[in-house]
């Protein structure tokens, strides 16, 4: 089948996040300007009113309601069955595009046909690069060497470390054998061919899965360094049991499904490692532990003078531990140029941007620049009057 008359469509599968969703909304609207682009949004039976409160604000969206959660590999299905588009986005709800990443990531599709799917890459709440970013097959001795710290070891290894590809420059483009769901652009024909996402996996191991058949049928897995915003990444439930039991029964999924031959002893020695792993895991990671209060925390907010006391309020009721509070006037100074060396030596633990004052695309450079394992970036829009944070 030929598709021409809409040239992406992107999907959106939600729970319970509709801030962050609404977020997410807000930049594929600004980078989806000028294209012929249609957007999908799955909700899994959400019990925060998202639909609800989108609705309205996003008429130009689909909405899909289940009546309860069927996991994200199917809700993905229902829309792929109905989009249109030449090319489909699987896009996490908690993440940020850049104004210019889907004209982007189209024309480098339409140059060469052998693309099956493209990722990109990912920042966190920090700015520090996501390795899930681009990934290599969970083969047996791959799995081997991730889980029993080989690949933490021996880092730069393109035999130890083949997991998260570390020894690849994070700034290159690179063909690779795993793209991750957060963000995923493929090419609707191709999906033709080697079919939809593996309803077996409820939650984690179907981008796996889905970038596996995309070799075998052909076509290419490519990373590019495309800057998006993942604000939660792969290790935000890390201590939640759910999210064990989901993370390590598809590995055994993938596993079982494409090395079934691969040996006893290799299959009880993977098997056995990763049901280890959850367990420890799911005893002694704390459960509900509170985040700890930071100590000297300092803003800097950029934006125009006009939202200045706007932001600085809901700052102050978000983060009451604040000690300090400065702003980078946008009337009168660049966004970039607030990476000087009198603002790192304010040591500023929080940035807060305002869009549309500061473009998505502005704030990811600036954020990819200027990473911080102990800093927070934070995003202010006047159009929805709310501060969402990582």
């Amino acid at each position: 089948m030929r598709y021409s008359e809409i040239k992406l469509s992107v999907i959106i599968v939600n729970y319970n996040v509709r801030y962050f969703l609404e977020q997410c909304l807000r930049s594929v609207r600004a980078a989806a300007a000028g294209m012929e682009v249609e957007v999908f949004v799955v909700d899994n039976h959400s019990t925060d009113g998202s639909v609800t409160y989108l609705r309205p604000r996003f008429p130009e969206v689909i909405f899909i309601e289940n009546p309860d959660n069927p996991g994200f590999a199917k809700a993905n299905n229902q829309a792929i069955r109905q989009c249109r588009g030449e090319y489909v986005l699987l896009l996490n709800p908690d993440t940020v595009v850049g104004e210019e990443s889907f004209r982007n990531l189209c024309y480098r599709m339409d140059e060469d046909p052998a693309i099956g799917a493209i990722g990109v890459k990912m920042l966190n709440g920090q700015g520090i690069f996501l390795s899930e970013s681009k990934r290599a097959f969970p083969s047996p001795w791959v799995s081997f060497c991730k889980i029993f710290g080989l690949s933490r070891l021996f880092p730069r290894s393109p035999r130890f470390a083949r997991y998260s590809l570390p020894f690849l420059d994070p700034d290159g483009e690179h063909e690779v054998e795993v793209l991750a769901g957060a963000f995923m652009m493929l090419r609707h024909e191709a999906l033709d061919k080697i079919g939809l996402l593996d309803e077996a996996f409820f939650m984690y191991g179907e981008d796996i899965d889905l970038s596996y058949r995309m070799v075998l049928g052909g076509y290419k897995n490519l990373y590019l360094p495309e800057r998006i915003l993942h604000y939660k990444g792969e290790s935000t439930k890390r201590g939640d049991r759910k999210y064990i039991k989901a993370f390590y029964g598809a590995m055994l999924i993938f596993y079982r499904k494409y090395y079934p031959r691969s040996g006893w002893l290799m299959r009880f020695l993977i098997g056995l490692a990763v049901w280890l792993k959850a367990g420890w895991a799911s005893l002694f990671v704390p459960k509900g532990k509170r985040p700890r209060r930071r100590k000297h925390r300092r803003l800097l907010i950029l934006s125009r003078e006009s939202c200045l006391e706007e932001i600085k309020r809901l700052a102050v009721e978000a983060m009451p531990d604040l000690e300090f509070v400065n702003c980078w006037d946008l009337d009168e100074e660049r966004a970039m140029d607030a990476i000087c060396r009198r603002n790192q030596m304010k040591g500023f633990t929080d940035y807060a941007f305002c869009f549309p004052d500061v473009r998505y695309e502005q704030m990811m450079l600036f954020m990819d620049k200027l990473p911080n394992k102990k800093a927070m970036y934070h995003i202010y829009t006047k159009e929805s009057g709310r501060l969402v944070s990582p």
